[in-house]
């Protein structure tokens, strides 16, 4: 997963013509520790598909303010800077979850090009 650090290379990356999931988290949230084991799995299952940012909410506080992210860990896909859907609950999430939502992703980014 790619580390983004600052605005600007948050705002490039969103950019991208094809679907692009950042993942909020933060190094003292249990449930982001949680994920972490099985996401390099995920991330082979989608690679040519989608493309991975990791963000630290500690460390972008303004921009997660703005994109309005209050629980972590939270999913939010991209295409060509527009959001297309965001994953976020206050629940664990599990991989089957986090899967069904990039599967999602997919549908709506490709019914967005049609």
């Amino acid at each position: 997963m790619e580390m983004i650090t600052t605005d600007e290379a948050f705002r490039a990356a969103v950019q991208e013509e094809g679907v692009t999931v950042a993942v909020f988290k933060t190094t003292w949230c249990g449930d982001c520790h949680y994920i972490e084991p099985f996401m390099p799995d995920v991330e082979a299952k989608y690679d040519g598909k989608i493309r991975f940012l990791q963000i630290d909410r500690d460390d972008l506080p303004d921009l997660c303010s703005e994109l309005n992210i209050l629980g972590i860990p939270s999913f939010i896909a991209f295409k060509q800077g527009g959001e297309l859907i965001r994953f976020v609950s206050k629940l664990r999430k599990t991989r089957e979850e986090i899967e069904q939502f990039l599967e999602r992703a997919l549908q709506v980014a490709a019914a967005l090009t049609r």
